[in-house]
């Protein structure tokens, strides 16, 4: 089946702002509070919001088999479990229905207001029930960095990191969406010289620049998922900040890993941009030596090309950007990472949610996380309002945006941003 949604000469009869992350081409999937404080499932042409709920009532989806209350939850869940074919088509639908030569709802003004919303009129929720959370390590240049700063410099990758998607999994509860502020988390900690641990509010509070995807039911208890069909079973993307503690981390880690330091807040964009729509931006990752086992070796572009930016914003202070970098750079792919993942039989269900892990460049101002970009520490960042950063301060505000373009059209994933308050205490 077609995929006419993504036809860069389409225009829409809805105003698109120059430059916008939202065009008709990209049609992303998200769940919002109208202003009438209802939850829907909608998407978005420019700086509007769509209810497909109310689409769905009126008879705009008329011949795509969906149950009478797709979306009219409070979840993409459902949604995302009819699968690639669905997907398709009701995307395909809603290209077509705000076509700019499409007179059906466009001279429909009765219509157009219960439809139709502006981005002022609602509040984005988060978009899936996340069952489960898993987090790559699939960044050579992250994994290099990080290893040379805590290992040794000629041995910074594991051996066992170039033959496998590296993760761990991680707590889908304190997932939340853009906009949600977060707690500087408590915990233990190994002062510097010190051989016992203190308990106290971390001071090394990190982003982690990443991108996640969703996945739609995948297998059963038992099966895994073959790497050249692992894409089928992938709806699409989000922005992801996965905070880090990285001093109750260097406490914590050994021997199994991230735990508490990571945890305690992950912030997702709430727009899930489709794999249908980033479609135009496919390229080939980077070469992989060794070459992987057969059961993770792939052919042919299955990497993105997605710019990806992480700015500072202190209180009451002008923003500074910290870190440009891009999904290309990711070493293992998203289908590569899949298909590991379910290479034991572990059962992927939708709405689960995997991340990245950071993604860094080649270079210094492409490093995903304020661990590198001021390697520990040792190299503060300047704000643009003079003051210094090693790590990220309290009530400091970090914004993620991304973004794919060519010649012919942009599509964008918006932006996560959220705010680091100081530790919870409880009145």
């Amino acid at each position: 089946m077609p995929i006419t949604a993504n036809d860069p000469r389409r225009k829409s009869w809805l105003d698109v702002p120059q430059n916008s992350d939202f065009p008709i081409q990209n049609i992303p999937f998200g769940v919002f509070l109208t202003k009438d404080d209802v939850i829907t499932i909608g998407t978005r042409i420019g700086n509007h919001a769509i209810d497909l709920g109310a689409l769905q009532q009126l008879n705009y989806f008329e011949g795509i088999e969906l149950t009478d209350d797709m979306f009219m939850q409070d979840t993409l869940n459902d949604f995302i479990s009819d699968g690639k074919k669905t997907w398709r088509l009701v995307r395909n639908r809603i290209a077509d229905i705000f076509d700019a030569e499409n007179p059906k709802l466009r001279d429909n003004p009765k219509h157009r207001d219960i439809i139709i919303f502006t981005m002022e009129e609602i509040e984005m929720q988060l978009p899936v029930l996340i069952g489960d959370y898993t987090d790559f390590y699939s960044s050579k240049e992250h994994a290099t960095n990080v290893g040379t700063m805590f290992r040794d410099p000629n041995n910074a990758l594991l051996p066992n990191w170039l033959h496998i998607p590296v993760g761990y999994h991680g707590r889908s509860s304190t997932i939340v969406p853009s906009g949600i502020p977060v707690h500087r988390p408590m915990g233990q900690t190994l002062p510097n010289g010190e051989t016992s641990p203190v308990f106290g509010s971390s001071r090394l509070v990190d982003f982690e620049l990443e991108t996640a995807f969703i996945t739609t039911d995948a297998n059963i208890m038992g099966e895994n998922i073959p790497v050249h069909e692992a894409e089928e079973y992938i709806f699409g993307m989000v922005l992801l900040n996965d905070w880090s503690a990285r001093d109750i981390q260097k406490w914590e880690y050994v021997p199994l890993g991230p735990f508490l330091a990571k945890n305690f807040a992950s912030s997702i964009s709430p727009w899930i941009v489709t794999m249908d729509a980033l479609e135009p931006f496919r390229i080939k990752g980077p070469a992989q030596d060794p070459t992987p086992l057969p059961y993770l070796q792939q052919k042919g572009k299955h990497s993105f090309d997605i710019h990806l930016e992480a700015y500072i914003t202190p209180e009451n202070a002008e923003t500074t950007l910290v870190s440009q970098s891009n999904f290309k750079y990711m070493y293992w792919t998203m289908s590569q990472q899949l298909a590991h993942h379910t290479s034991n039989g572990c059962r992927v269900n939708s709405g689960d949610m995997m991340g990245s892990g950071t993604i860094s460049g080649p270079t210094p101002n492409s490093f995903g996380s304020m661990l590198e970009l001021t390697w520990g520490g040792k190299n503060p960042i300047k704000m643009s309002d003079g003051t210094e950063r090693k790590f990220i301060n309290d009530n400091d505000t970090v914004v993620m945006k991304g973004f794919c373009q060519n010649k012919e059209i942009r599509i964008g994933f918006g932006e996560v941003s959220s705010k680091l308050l100081p530790p919870f205490s409880r009145k």
